[in-house]
């Protein structure tokens, strides 16, 4: 809403606020030691304040109304504009909300007392202050003098309407906390005892302590200014993460460190020594639930590290201490008014973009090249903790945190924010215990989902803040280890959350926490687009002895690493944690079911292996069938056990996609039908749940979007005779082409970030061109054929003639060489002998030597070569013997280097080692195992 607009509406507030303000003006006017100056700072801001909070919650009922009242007739001004006019002078009458009390029983009410308590509570604070000016001194160095500004937090209250302020004095800022305080003056002094020595060191606000509050030294953002104190600063949050493995420190996102040079200030750690619950079990067998309780308890826990929303509104979103990245963070919707001005306003889901936040330290960082001093600077400050601990002075120190009040996060403030939009929605207010009770019903959901408290009355304690416009607040002492939850209950077992703290240091698996460390910082920058900068690979001169020897050897080296790295449960599952991609990004969590980097991918390696040591073509690695029928069972589990969470959940249906989603799946399944599993039950369980996913897919792309649904449904048709899966697929066909956008025989399809469409087989025009070239085929419609020319002529308009290559639409001025973007996928769709000619060329040029994944790397570079030879087009001088010979030199002589990711194991087809096995035994010339990079049908 424009800000003129924003006062029309707030004005029809003035018959509940007025009244109140000026109860808190004579009540600020009776502050001792407080000018008159001073009260009008906090007036002027508690006002602004106040008009936020009612605001967001009248406003889905002002809308309603003036809605009902345009239909009715009851608004008679001559236009739009008038009619809003003559609406909102209706609406600035106290009889309008006196009458709304017949539609909404408890709506003026429920006003009154999130008035009532944001005014007292600012009362409190503006006493606070003034009765504790002089001991601010201690964070300003000078007297802090007069107050001349205020500014309440925005949005979130707790407690009776407190929220987090700043002050501005003429002598300085401070931030004031309605909180107890003393748990940041104990982590500073442990921190003086950690970084005694250190330049630059980790620190923590300064603060003036009082009873259940305090006053915390403002800080403020500053970008790093040298390389050297980027370093510095990457090293510092390595440090945060060992001290916050320590002491169970959780709730460390964006908004809670502050970049002040290469100091990462830590200015919110109220939630130290909190209780873990056990992870609830995921549905996805014991081998997925043992990594998810493994990665509960690593520095994952922190929220330092970047990782992925996956909540309503919220999904993509990194906002972790580390994250926040620019160019990676989805827009979100947020409601707002549209059409504000006229009597047609509504309020709707607004894409907005989230503001930028004080966390980074440059305005374009870089993790890929500062991740190995965050690793570094963990390993230093556990080797300084473990010091302590074996000189008998850590537990000494970490008791002096026992009887602190700290904060526990039960559920995280999105989760709350969606039942307050609930339970303040118009259905909400007319018919509050049905919202109430359904409040409730969710509450005991995430409970049981959680494990979090699941006492109804603590339940109902939480509905009871929400209603009065505050977020619930759980507490403990690390002593104690219960919960004191809203409602004044207390809940759980008592356990000495420092001693288990200590305990559980003792015991950590420090190599995993490193590992965990990697795997969540490679998901950062591959969400960044980054590739780590070690530069191109060497290429080995080529040596074309006993080739199929040392392919043997490769491909036997890459299962055992495969087996040893794999996570079992005594259920039967096995499992694996890595980077994983999925619709919201990149994150570490144990794999999906996808064939890009889940277990149906892994599984169909382990077939695929398992087929070809039968043949003669691999040689014998033990328990490859065995971790076969473990995978296949997790896979089951899993795909299950989502299908039942989308059916009782508001959970949006899985993506469609070929690589990642139900379609990657479905040929998953397919394959591994070709391969001697009996499993075409279960392609055809997910094929179900293409209708109602397709409806709901969110792009066109083949990787996750609806392209990628068309060539599963194309071989399931054919595999089981069944017409009904070639008409799912003509309906995503049809839904591509009603988004596509046809000029001069070009056609392309917006993308996100890019309305003018991108190239590429993963997620541009060649992949669903291609992908409508094969319904063509199949359905004898011409129409998807024009589409798929359209797309293949908009492929050309990216090839650079002078640079003989195809240019990245993301980057116009970067060569583009791979699979998913560039020459490999445009190569391997095409049927025009000059485009794959082309294509062969400039793979050989510039697709070889980065990594060695089939996404990205030297395998799939090998497969557009392989089919160039095959049709006579490959450059001059190469064959068959020399394009297997680089591929398996460059392994031996440069180790596996799985793409992005090559910091990290990863089991991914795509991105990772699984999919070097597996062209490893495509290499054999005798081989029909089917391409993963066209999603062709197995062998017969």
């Amino acid at each position: 809403m424009a800000p003129d607009e924003v006062g029309e509406l707030d004005r029809t507030l003035d018959w509940l606020l007025g009244p109140a303000l000026d109860r808190l003006a004579r009540g600020v006017a009776e502050v001792a030691d407080l000018g008159a100056a001073e009260a009008d700072a906090v007036l002027d801001a508690a006002r602004d304040a106040l008009l936020d909070a009612v605001r967001r919650k009248v406003i889905r009922v002002l809308v309603l109304e003036l809605n009902a009242a345009r239909v009715t007739g009851r608004l008679v001004a001559d236009d739009p504009a008038g009619r809003w006019a003559e609406f909102l002078a209706r609406a600035a009458e106290p009889a309008f909300w006196q009458d709304l009390t017949r539609h909404y029983p408890h709506l003026v009410t429920r006003l009154r007392t999130v008035v009532a308590n944001r005014v007292d509570a600012v009362r409190v604070m503006a006493s606070r202050f003034a009765a504790d000016r002089p001991r601010l001194r201690e964070l300003l160095g000078a007297e802090a003098g007069e107050l001349r500004k205020v500014e309440f937090g925005a949005g979130d209250s707790h407690r009776g309407g407190h929220t987090v302020t700043l002050l501005h004095c003429t002598g300085g800022t401070v931030v004031y906390k309605p909180r107890p305080m003393l748990v940041d003056h104990r982590l500073a002094e442990f921190l003086a005892v950690l970084t005694d020595g250190d330049d630059d060191a980790i620190r923590v606000p300064r603060a003036v302590v009082a009873d259940d509050y305090g006053w915390a030294e403002h800080v403020v953002h500053r970008y790093c200014e040298t390389d050297a104190e980027l370093d510095v600063f990457y090293r510092n949050l390595g440090h945060w993460l060992a001290v916050m493995r320590l002491v169970s420190g959780t709730d460390l996102h964006a908004e809670n460190i502050i970049a002040c040079g290469p100091v990462p200030v830590v200015v919110d750690c109220e939630s130290v020594f909190t209780p873990r619950p056990p992870h609830p079990p995921t549905g996805a067998g014991e081998a997925t639930d043992r990594i998810a309780e493994q990665l509960n308890g690593t520095v994952l826990r922190t929220g330092l590290l970047p990782g992925r929303g996956a909540g309503l509104g919220w999904r993509g979103v990194d906002g972790s201490a580390m994250g926040g990245l620019p160019g990676e963070q989805p827009d979100i919707g947020l409601p707002d008014l549209v059409g504000a001005g006229t009597d047609t306003a509504r309020v709707a889901i607004v894409p907005q973009r989230l503001p930028p936040t004080r966390n980074l330290p440059s305005p374009q960082p870089r993790l890929a090249r500062h991740w190995p001093r965050v690793v570094a600077g963990f390993d230093e400050m556990a080797d300084r903790i473990t010091r302590l601990d074996r000189a008998g002075r850590l537990a000494p120190l970490l008791a002096t945190f026992a009887d602190c009040v700290v904060r526990v996060i039960v559920r995280d403030t999105e989760s709350y924010t969606e039942l307050a939009r609930m339970l303040w929605h118009p259905a909400g207010l007319h018919d509050q215990d049905a919202a109430v009770r359904k409040a409730r019903a969710l509450l005991a959901r995430h409970s049981m989902n959680t494990r979090g408290p699941g006492d109804p009355d603590v339940h109902a304690a939480e509905v009871a803040e929400l209603l009065d416009g505050d977020i619930p607040v759980f507490t403990t002492t690390p002593a104690e280890g219960w919960l004191h939850t809203p409602g004044g209950l207390v809940c759980g077992p008592r356990v000495d959350q420092v001693e288990l703290a200590l305990a559980n240091w003792r015991t950590a698996d420090l190599a995993l926490e490193r590992r965990v460390t990697h795997a969540a910082l490679v998901s950062a920058y591959l969400n960044q687009g980054a590739e780590p900068e070690l530069g191109r690979m060497a290429v080995p001169a080529p040596d074309l002895s006993s080739l199929d020897s040392r392919r043997r050897v490769l491909a036997a080296g890459l299962m055992r690493e495969l087996a040893q790295e794999a996570v079992r449960g005594g259920d039967g599952t096995a499992t694996w944690f890595a980077p994983i991609l999925d619709r919201s990004g990149w994150q570490t969590t144990p794999l999906t079911p996808d064939l890009y980097g889940g277990t149906l991918g892994v599984a169909v390696l382990l077939a695929a292996y398992r087929r070809e040591v039968a043949a003669g073509r691999a040689d014998p690695v033990d328990g490859v069938s065995e971790l076969l029928d473990a995978t296949v069972r997790t896979a089951e589990l899993t795909q299950r056990w989502w299908a039942a969470q989308a059916e009782h959940t508001r959970r949006r249906p899985d993506p469609v996609g070929g690589y990642i989603g139900l379609g990657s799946q479905i040929w998953c399944w397919l394959t591994l039908h070709r391969l001697g599993l009996d499993c075409l039950d279960d392609a055809e369980f997910l094929a179900e749940q293409m209708p109602a996913a397709i409806a709901a897919s969110e792009g066109p792309d083949l990787v996750v979007g609806t392209a990628g649904a068309i060539v599963p449904l194309l071989m399931l048709a054919s595999r089981t005779g069944e017409a009904r899966w070639v008409d799912l697929a003509l309906e995503a066909g049809n839904r591509l082409a009603a988004s596509a956008r046809t000029e001069d025989g070009v056609t392309r399809w917006a993308a996100p970030n890019w309305p003018d469409g991108i190239g590429g087989f993963a997620h541009g025009a060649t992949g669903i061109g291609w992908a409508l070239g094969k319904l063509a085929a199949v359905t004898g419609e011409r129409r998807f054929a024009v589409l798929a020319e359209g797309a293949a002529a908009f492929e050309e308009t990216w090839y650079d003639r002078e640079r003989a290559a195809w240019m990245d639409p993301r980057e116009p001025d970067t060569v583009a060489a791979a699979w998913c973007h560039g020459a490999i996928g445009v190569g391997l769709a095409t049927e025009d002998s000059d485009v794959l000619r082309r294509a062969a060329a400039s793979g050989l040029r510039d697709g070889v030597g980065w990594t060695h994944t089939l996404c990205h790397g030297d395998l799939g570079t090998w497969e557009l070569l392989v089919k160039a030879l095959d049709a006579g087009l490959a450059p001059d001088g190469l064959d068959r013997a020399a394009v297997d010979a680089m591929v398996i030199g460059s392994l031996e002589a440069n180790g596996v280097t799985t793409g992005l990711a090559r910091e990290v194991y990863s089991p991914s087809i795509m991105s990772g080692s699984g999919g070097i096995a597996y062209q490893l035994l495509r290499l054999h010339p005798d081989c029909d195992l089917p391409s993963v990079l066209l999603l062709s049908d197995g062998p017969s």
